[in-house]
């Protein structure tokens, strides 16, 4: 029954993984975002090709930033960018840790810091140093704590799932088996359950980005969608994000040079960008404090309901 399972999910991530790569080119995102769901709908299967037609698939022409406006939306796109990332480092830990016969916690901890590594390195401060400045430097330091936050999150969820299947499922425990990468799939997916409620707080309070909107150059939105434009998103002329595609650098993601935005627009336009692309924290320090605590006691909580339900029989 469960090797059935398995076979069927492999070929509905086979399909899922190809037509988000095909489809995904049409849509102006960033480079590093439809990477990133290309990654997630690699891990996660149908549900994450799921995930980027009902959150970030362009529904008509020029509608994009009006569509990823709304905050679940900017949370998902968030929530995935934290996955995609991580989970890279995450999977090489859990290979690695069962090549070596690791035990559980362990093999937790692997994961942990080479999927929290790579995730904030690579896939946040790397890739969208932009956002910083062009620093790296900057972008390693405001994306700790966000990145941090999430991963716990992630992990929690990630922990009671691979800790039950690993013990419990026969194959489950190594990487010739595919009843390894399945359950590493749905741990992923639970993770990234238990990392969307993180990534909506850091969003709403200016600490993570959300969902993007990027067109080639010479291209605008519909005007319909002008007043709801989506934070983090550029009219006309963006390039891709650095480090994938090579964005262009320095300021506040400025229009680079030689875009061109219709005259009569440019006032509105400039306030409302000015409003959106302020990712200035909107909560105090304490507050922050309490937040990384608490993400903290929910990774504690998920290790231990992991290691507790993975030794009974």
């Amino acid at each position: 029954m469960l090797d059935g399972v398995i076979l069927l999910w492999f070929l509905l991530t086979t399909l899922s993984v190809a037509f988000v790569a095909i489809d995904i080119r049409a849509t102006p995102e960033s480079a590093v975002m439809k990477w990133g769901f290309v990654l997630v709908t690699l891990f996660t299967g149908p549900f994450g090709a799921f995930l980027y037609v009902l959150g970030c698939r362009e529904p008509l022409p020029g509608l994009h930033e009006a569509y990823v406006a709304t905050p679940w939306r900017q949370a998902l796109g968030s929530a995935m960018h934290c996955v995609a990332g991580d989970g890279v480092g995450i999977l090489v830990g859990a290979v690695v840790a069962a090549l070596l016969s690791l035990p559980p916690l362990a093999d937790f901890l692997l994961e942990y810091v080479l999927g929290f590594m790579f995730g904030w390195s690579i896939f946040q401060a790397l890739f969208m140093r932009d956002m910083a400045g062009g620093s790296y430097g900057k972008a390693l330091k405001t994306t700790f704590i966000p990145e941090l936050t999430s991963m716990n999150c992630l992990m929690s969820g990630m922990a009671i799932v691979s800790m039950v299947g690993k013990a419990h499922v026969a194959g489950g425990d190594h990487p010739s088996s595919p009843a390894f990468w399945f359950i590493m799939s749905m741990a992923l997916l639970v993770g990234l359950c238990a990392a969307y409620p993180m990534n909506y707080w850091l969003v709403a309070n200016k600490l993570k980005h959300g969902m993007t909107t990027v067109r080639p150059k010479g291209t605008t939105p519909a005007m319909g969608a002008m007043p709801e434009m989506a934070g983090m998103t550029r009219m006309s002329g963006m390039t891709e994000m650095s480090g994938m595609a090579g964005m262009a650098s320095g300021g506040e993601m400025a229009t680079p040079k030689g875009a061109h935005i219709d005259e009569h627009m440019n006032a509105p336009m400039d306030e409302q960008m000015d409003e959106q692309m302020d990712m200035r924290p909107k909560v105090s320090t304490k507050m922050i404090a309490f937040v990384v605590g608490l993400s903290f006691v929910i990774l504690t909580a998920g290790v231990a309901i992991g290691v507790i339900l993975s030794q009974t029989s």
